[in-house]
């Protein structure tokens, strides 16, 4: 964006627990959708989104699969925590650790009696660090499927499991932070939006650490993320009236594809207001921070300004925000 952005998120707007944990649905969330061409705004329960989508329509999910990323280990005899960010191979990956002491590359964190991680170097574009584990494979992930917990931000008030971090689709385990903006989603509702002839695809693209702490947000450029868009998806994107992505990790995975012509790898692509959107038509996705390069890839669909004031209406009118919040759905409307 062009400018510091103008608003703050109240403590009380910051959804610190599923909805079901309030007798509800996942899809009882709200949804304020944006006109991308008039700029009309309108609230809705979610499950109204089959009135916003039409026969013909794609509707894009990314499946990746939450894993529990947050590790605790020790180190110098203090217990610290790595949090996974980027698997760069088999067994090593690129993590944030969380410690009060100073960190050199040969440090070793034990994380059990058979497990360790050793500090490989530290990224000079952002805070994290190589680490080399002494398991790979299969043994690896069974260790971090038994101890590793998901990561939690502040504004979650109370202990929650991994399966509240899942969408009801997700099927290829590889995210380190939830793909949120597709959890409101059902297959019952999913079921409906197919009756009505949308087209349902999928794509894979697992997420690294949405903030490093501190007030340190990724910068895209600098964050890479592997992605994977099968074969039977890109024959789906040749046929869609409209591509509707739900999230900005597919919108990513999207125009990786678009630029590349590559189904698959990782991608560094940075997406802003002066980026010209190749396949995305329009996007679901959650309410963002305003320091998170998620907000910026938002002004590559509407103009900043407009952006800010559909912003200070959520606020106004009580949305919530993060991963188990309500959602914003921007798209264009034409004559509907």
């Amino acid at each position: 964006m062009n400018h510091a952005p103008t608003f703050s998120i109240p403590d009380h707007l910051n959804a610190s627990e599923p909805i079901e944990r309030q007798g509800k649905q996942r899809s009882d969330v709200r949804m304020l959708v944006l006109d991308r061409d008039s700029h009309r705004t309108f609230h809705e329960p979610f499950t109204a989104i089959a009135n916003y989508l039409q026969q013909g329509d794609i509707l894009v999910l990314n499946r990746s699969r939450t894993i529990p990323s947050r590790l605790i280990g020790s180190l110098h005899g203090e217990t610290i925590e790595l949090r996974l960010s980027h698997e760069r191979r088999d067994g090593l990956w690129d993590g944030l650790i969380l410690s009060s002491s100073e960190l050199h590359a040969g440090d070793r964190i034990f994380l059990s009696s058979s497990l360790s991680a050793t500090l490989i170097e530290k990224d000079e574009h952002t805070p994290l660090w190589r680490v080399a584990f002494s398991k790979r494979g299969a043994q690896l992930l069974e260790y971090v499927y038994r101890y590793g917990e998901p990561i939690g931000y502040e504004y979650i008030k109370s202990s929650l499991s991994i399966q509240d971090y899942q969408t009801v689709y997700s099927s290829a385990p590889g995210s380190v932070e939830m793909c949120s903006a597709g959890r409101p989603f059902t297959w019952q509702l999913l079921a409906r939006l197919k009756q009505k002839g949308v087209r349902i695809a999928f794509l894979e693209l697992h997420t690294g650490l949405s903030y490093y702490e501190n007030d340190v947000w990724p910068d895209p450029a600098h964050h890479p993320e592997h992605y994977h868009i099968p074969k039977e998806t890109i024959e789906e994107l040749k046929k869609g009236k409209r591509i509707i992505a739900v999230g900005t990790t597919v919108v990513r995975a999207l125009e990786t594809y678009a630029q590349t012509n590559r189904s698959q790898g990782t991608t560094t692509l940075s997406i802003d207001a002066g980026y010209e959107l190749q396949l995305a038509t329009g996007l679901l996705t959650g309410f963002h921070e305003p320091q998170a390069s998620h907000l910026h890839m938002l002004a590559a669909f509407v103009q900043e300004q407009e952006l800010f004031r559909v912003y200070e209406q959520a606020i106004r009118q009580g949305y919530q925000w993060h991963e188990f919040g309500d959602v914003n759905f921007i798209l264009p409307l034409g004559d509907m």
